[in-house]
């Protein structure tokens, strides 16, 4: 069974910047495209980010574009979310999830398999 931990979330500043980690156990990181998403207080699940098993091909909201950043080290089984700028639209629950096509980079939250709990981003102004 797959499972997946996010971790790196907090509370920060208007402006600052946050890293969000994801690891997973249980199965191999490069069969697997992931992505991240946000959930807000009474709000729909959002898409953030995703990228394929190789790390060439990314997507990302429009909301985040040029403000976040996704990664990936196979090696480490571990995904990443470098978000920069954040702005307090952007407080949310976010979560890891992994797709079981390696090119899975799915805007559409059921397309993914396996889901973290997440980890919570509260951004004060």
């Amino acid at each position: 069974q797959v499972q997946l931990v996010e971790s790196g979330g907090g509370l920060v500043q208007a402006g600052g910047s946050l890293r969000l980690s994801c690891v997973v156990s249980g199965g191999t990181l490069s069969s697997y495209a992931l992505g991240w998403f946000r959930q807000a207080p009474g709000a729909e699940r959002e898409f953030v980010a995703a990228i394929a098993w190789s790390g060439t091909m990314t997507k990302y909201s429009d909301s985040v574009k040029g403000r976040f950043t996704i990664s990936r080290d196979n090696e480490k089984n571990t995904a990443y979310l470098q978000m920069n700028s954040l702005d307090p639209e952007d407080t949310a629950v976010y979560l890891c999830a992994a797709h079981r096509h390696p090119y899975g980079t799915s805007r559409a939250s059921r397309e993914y398999d396996f889901w973290g709990q997440g980890t919570q981003v509260t951004v004060s102004s």
